[in-house]
């Protein structure tokens, strides 16, 4: 009877002990190194499970990236972002990353030297190198504040950790600010609602975004209608088109917005409109990127928008305290 209790118990302890071995083995098997990531094409793509080293190749997704907590995986960035004064105050180090990029044009031999764990890039041409270069590489772009959400859950998920929830709380804000100017707005007749003509920048007056655009969207939360019908971004018209549109309020964006103001109040043609008359000509802020385009900080342009457009509307806003609480939280 004693040596059938000891081989029981013999026979219990091995049973125990592979039972251990394959639920260890298990485990083992569900731990992996990488994870799956669904780009804004809806292309799957693989990247390492912890991500530390990032190349950003797209301007404004640099921004998405600072906002969310993720600036410092920042191997790469580009030139055009460097030469944003507010981003430098906000994060200093940008000035010293690498910066293959410029526009369009990157050195992806130099990308790969920097050995990035995935790659963040809006243009189709500069995704296809890097993964021919093999280099994960998720494509982020917007056009619109459905896409501007969708780039910012994807950014997010890319970077993992905290900027999920900080990703969250964005959105809420955004949506909160999109809702309020909608209930602010929404009784407005098409009379009620002044003709707005959006300027991309001071450079070139001549250049302009028309309808289904992130412009033409925050215009209308704003309270206004865009002056232009042509469909598209940054699109050059004629000084004649614009005379004929008349708009009741112009705005400029970028950094050379001044400029173009400059040039407007000296010019015979542009003196003549009704916005430069009734001096209702704006520069439009930029932040760490420009506010009216391509940008997180577009959950503010709607704001500022609405008070130049309707000030009667959006007085209540302390549009001070809203932009200090923006770069406090975000």
């Amino acid at each position: 009877m004693k040596r059938i209790v000891v081989l029981l118990l013999a026979l219990f302890t091995a049973i125990c002990m592979l039972a251990g071995c394959g639920t260890e083995n298990a485990s083992q098997g569900n731990t992996s190194s990488t994870r799956v990531v669904t780009d804004i094409d809806g292309t799957e793509v693989t990247i390492p499970k912890d991500i530390k080293q990032v190349a950003d190749l797209w301007h404004a997704n640099n921004q998405v990236v600072l906002m969310l907590g993720g600036a410092d995986t920042l191997v790469s960035t580009t030139k055009n972002v460097q030469g944003l004064p507010w981003f430098a105050k906000v994060y200093p180090r940008i000035k010293e990353i690498p910066a293959p990029v410029k526009g369009t044009d990157v050195q992806m031999e130099e990308i790969q030297k920097l050995n990035p764990q995935v790659v963040l890039a809006s243009n189709k041409n500069q995704i296809e190198m890097a993964r021919k270069a093999g280099l994960p590489a998720v494509r982020v772009n917007f056009a619109d504040y459905e896409g501007l959400r969708k780039t910012v859950a994807i950014t997010a998920d890319v970077l993992g950790g905290k900027a999920i929830d900080i990703s969250k709380q964005y959105l809420a804000y955004l949506d909160g600010n999109v809702k309020l100017a909608e209930e602010k707005t929404k009784h407005l007749s098409d009379a009620e609602r002044p003709t707005v003509l959006h300027i991309v920048g001071g450079d070139n007056l001549l250049k302009v975004d028309g309808d289904k655009t992130i412009i033409n969207e925050w215009i209308r939360y704003a309270g206004g209608k865009n002056a232009i019908t042509t469909e598209g971004p940054q699109i050059v018209v004629t000084i004649e088109e614009i005379i004929k549109a008349d708009p009741d309020i112009i705005i400029i964006g970028g950094t050379q917005a001044q400029k173009g103001i400059d040039q407007m109040m000296n010019d015979p043609q542009w003196a003549s409109l009704k916005a430069v008359r009734n001096h209702r000509v704006y520069r439009n802020p930029v932040g760490t990127f420009n506010w009216d385009r391509y940008s997180a900080e577009s959950a503010l342009q709607i704001l500022w928008a609405g008070q130049i457009i309707q000030p009667q509307l959006f007085g209540d806003i302390n549009l001070v305290k809203e932009t200090q609480d923006f770069y406090k939280n975000f």
